[in-house]
């Protein structure tokens, strides 16, 4: 038994020792990548240098109005995600439920995979105001991954389980608790950080659209505007920073909240 957990801990110290090799020599290559470009074309109006990209990221690290704008961006797409996993979550029960309701809900599933996120936004724009319409779009972006993520796992779960649950007359209430809720939250909620990382990006993209103000698309759209060209830089790396570290946290509590699942399996 020692022999076997000290074999897995090696596996995975091996393994993560490979990711993070792997991970630093993709760093390095985009910034060769990326001095290679500026020296190439020493234009600092079309591509900022690294230094003062960095020295700008910096910057906005210690300045309060980086982070008005990023808490405000970051509870748009909270609130986008919340609405989006409450409402993939209702109708992804219901089509599991009812094949009428399942047959009704999927034209509205494929229309809104195929909107234009660009069209949706301008429209939005007439109806509502810059600081709302980023929040609707990131929710109508989310939605359908979400619903078909929520219906793919409870698809998933053992028939042979839910059929002798019928057999012994278990209640509605423990089988919601007892076997639906383990087996597909896993699914589910490993991949919260993601889609949160998504959300990010389009709530962000839409800001800049918007011009929304006192957010970080809207800085984007001001750096832009201005010609700050190692400024936007640095917001855009930050978006990518911060959207790389949700999306790390989240697989990392996925991990020890439910790797026990995976090692009951194994045995």
């Amino acid at each position: 038994m020692n022999t076997n957990r000290l074999s897995d801990v090696k596996s995975f110290l091996c393994k993560r020792k490979v990711d993070i090799i792997c991970s630093v020599a993709a760093v390095a290559l985009i910034l060769l990548v990326w001095v290679i470009a500026y020296y190439s074309v020493k234009n600092d109006y079309v591509i900022p240098s690294v230094s003062d990209t960095f020295r700008s990221f910096g910057e906005n690290l210690i300045s309060g109005v980086f982070w008005s704008a990023f808490f405000n961006t970051f509870l748009r797409t909270l609130i986008a995600f919340a609405v989006s996993f409450a409402l993939a979550a209702a109708t992804a029960a219901l089509s599991f439920i009812s094949k009428i309701f399942r047959a009704l809900v999927r034209p509205f599933i494929v229309i809104l995979r195929t909107l234009p996120t660009l069209a949706v936004i301008l429209i939005l724009l007439i109806w509502t105001t810059p600081r709302t319409a980023p929040v609707i779009v990131a929710a109508l972006v989310l939605y359908p991954m979400m619903h078909a993520r929520f219906f793919a796992a409870l698809d998933g779960v053992d028939k042979d389980v839910l059929e002798m649950a019928r057999v012994y007359n278990i209640s509605a209430r423990d089988r919601l608790l007892k076997i639906y809720l383990p087996q597909t939250l896993p699914a589910v909620l490993l991949q919260t950080g993601a889609d949160i990382s998504l959300g990010l990006k389009v709530v962000i993209s839409a800001e800049v659209l918007s011009s929304t103000f006192n957010s970080l698309g809207g800085l984007m759209q001001n750096a832009r505007l201005y010609l700050e060209m190692p400024r936007l830089a640095a917001l855009t790396l930050a978006a990518v920073f911060f959207g790389l570290i949700i999306d790390a946290a989240f697989a990392f509590v996925g991990k020890f909240a439910f790797g026990w699942r995976k090692k009951e399996g194994g045995r």
